[in-house]
């Protein structure tokens, strides 16, 4: 009996040490990578609680293998649903939360920009709301070891001139389409929590993501779905924008850094050093897929640089972004480990790997919004 007792105790105690992570937006790209990657670092010693409200892009396939983890919680609620979220507080006692949930799509706010202001803005900041009043204290203090970080992007920064310059976490916010300028709010709004109540937030802007699990109304898998099938390669405009990548899973491993290391209030800026033009990302996920391809495969054969079609360029669309993160480096010792030229192949291999997955996304209400935005727009 007093080997069971001791064992009780025991456990007790571990379950008292273990962390537990309020992840929001877990079943999307990002937050479902994020989820294996800590999974995969900290085995069974942390918990983690997934809330997701399962929009077009939040998909529970992306955590198979995940479901049946003792330590993991998915729960299907609303970021803008007070109760729901503060209901979540009540009933465990989260140590970090990991705020990723966001309408991310830009051609989408410029459709329906009232969708991204209601999640990206009031969602944050029921978020905030329901962390400050689970984790302040009657001084005004907050419980020990509480942090909330909250995932931003860099497009809040606006746009650089071509090869010139880089953001840094003191470039002014200059949100150029709806999509940005909810997720410049929501930034605002986190940092005016840190000035007014201390809270114990950080903020991290990250450049273009890719890597598996990414819904293929993306660019990289958009362009991989696409080829396979010999249909036409969208690009909009001259397909000279730039954007800087990064590889999902250094983006996770940055996020749970900053977490556990980083000065609670500030702004850290996430990079991939991995700066591209629109259009050479596709020449380079052509070469890759026909070198990848094995000369028996059909689909090698459908693979052409003739499938590229320039459409109608997207209203308010950023030239160019380019991250500096100096001071994450400087200050953490995170950097991105993974090159482009890596990362695409890693990329690739899972979407071989992963067919089904592709099919199941890319059926029903994904294709009619796929047809809307470019069947009209081909201009040849």
């Amino acid at each position: 009996m007093e080997g069971e007792s001791y064992a009780q105790n025991r456990a007790k105690e571990m379950r008292e040490m273990m962390k537990t992570y309020l992840v929001t937006g877990g079943a999307g790209f990002i937050g479902s990578n994020y989820i294996h990657y800590m999974f995969r670092k900290y085995g069974d010693s942390i918990r983690i609680i997934n809330v997701d409200c399962l929009t077009y892009a939040g998909n529970l396939e992306n955590l198979k293998g995940i479901e049946e983890n003792p330590n993991y919680t998915f729960v299907k609620a609303n970021i803008c649903d007070s109760d729901s979220i503060r209901r979540i507080f009540a009933e465990n006692e989260i140590d970090r939360v990991v705020h990723f949930a966001a309408e991310s799509h830009v051609d989408r706010s410029i459709v329906n920009p009232e969708v991204f202001v209601q999640t990206n803005v009031l969602g944050t900041l029921v978020m905030l709301n329901a962390a400050k009043e689970s984790w302040e204290q009657k001084d005004g203090t907050y419980k020990p070891d509480k942090r909330f970080l909250h995932v931003s992007t860099d497009e809040v920064y606006g746009s650089l001139p071509d090869g010139d310059g880089y953001f840094y976490e003191t470039t002014p916010l200059d949100p150029h389409s709806p999509y940005s300028a909810s997720k410049a709010s929501s930034d605002m709004l986190v940092k005016s929590y840190v000035d007014t109540y201390k809270f114990p937030a950080n903020i991290t802007n990250c450049s273009n993501n890719y890597g598996p699990y990414q819904f293929p109304e993306k660019l990289i898998p958009l362009i991989i779905n696409n080829a396979l099938q010999g249909k036409k390669l969208p690009v909009y405009g001259d397909g000279k924008n730039v954007r800087d990548w990064l590889y999902v899973d250094d983006h996770a491993k940055a996020i749970d850094m900053v977490q556990e290391k980083g000065r609670l209030g500030e702004r850290y800026n996430i990079g991939g050093h991995n700066e591209k033009q629109n259009i050479e990302i596709i020449h380079i996920i052509l070469d890759t897929l026909k070198e990848m391809l094995p000369d028996a495969d059909p689909r090698k054969r459908k693979i052409s640089e003739d499938l590229i079609t320039y459409v109608e360029d997207r209203k308010g669309h950023d030239r160019r972004y380019a991250i500096a993160p100096d001071k994450i480096k400087a200050e953490i010792g995170w950097e991105p480990e993974t090159m482009f030229k890596d990362g695409i192949k890693k990329t690739i291999a899972w979407f071989f790997e992963n067919e089904d997955w592709m099919k199941n996304v890319t059926s029903g209400d994904y294709q009619k919004y796929y047809d809307e935005m470019y069947h009209d727009r081909i201009t040849e």
